[in-house]
């Protein structure tokens, strides 16, 4: 059967993401911890099997891209395709400020209506899920018998979870996207099933830089919009 390994990893943490401020295609780099989850997820990866390193071209998924190719000395592809979801008038928000702001729009976008368009030119749910299959499926194409890495974003890992298993893209969230976490996929013609998800047995160090204290409600909003 042709078959394509798909290991998909989310970007390190940036700055925006511990203030809860959208970053959609907005250009941040990562902060202390995420450059050290960049390194860790490369440590974990530099002896597998991997043909090709696809990026999305935002400077935090690039940066976490590069920790791998580095060691493998390899080069990253970088694709437009796997880019954040466009927030549109979001960017740059934290989720506070979009409730004061747009409250009308803020409670469509927390109902998950897959065809509500983001104010500001944002994508849709139903957009944002049919670039990144697109996408992904075009890569995968190109490489049938091999291994390929996918560096990319919250929002792209949440669009491949929710294909691989069957989730509607209404579905409320019940996994995880972490940071810098390492999800392994297989595509065939047929579609994405998933194999295994969310390792972070890597960054499980003592060793790991200390982010600022979050609180509940940050948290929570962190899992449900991981922007």
């Amino acid at each position: 059967m042709q078959s394509t390994r798909l290991t998909a990893i989310r970007h390190g943490e940036t700055a925006w993401n511990v203030d809860t401020r959208i970053q959609g295609q907005l250009d941040i780099g990562l902060n202390e911890l995420g450059r050290w989850q960049a390194d860790q997820a490369a440590q974990a990866l530099v002896d597998a099997d991997i043909d090709a390193i696809y990026s999305s071209d935002l400077l935090r998924a690039w940066d976490t891209a590069r920790s791998l190719a580095k060691l493998r000395d390899m080069d990253v592809i970088t694709d437009v395709g796997l880019r954040e979801r466009g927030f549109g008038d979001f960017e740059g928000h934290t989720f506070a400020e979009i409730e004061a702001r747009w409250p009308d729009e803020a409670q469509r976008w927390r109902r998950r209506e897959p065809d509500f368009a983001l104010p500001g030119g944002g994508e849709s749910l139903t957009t944002l899920r049919r670039r990144v299959i697109e996408t992904v499926v075009r890569l995968a194409a190109a490489h049938v018998g091999q291994h390929i890495a996918i560096f990319s974003h919250g929002g792209v890992m949440d669009v491949l979870y929710r294909a691989a298993t069957g989730q509607t893209t209404q579905a409320p969230r019940t996994w995880t996207l972490h940071n810098a976490a390492i999800n392994r996929l297989l595509w065939t013609p047929e579609g994405i099933t998933l194999v295994g998800w969310g390792d972070v047995e890597h960054l499980q160090s003592a060793e790991a830089p200390k982010s600022e204290p979050r609180d509940d409600a940050t948290v929570a909003a962190r899992l449900a919009h991981p922007g």
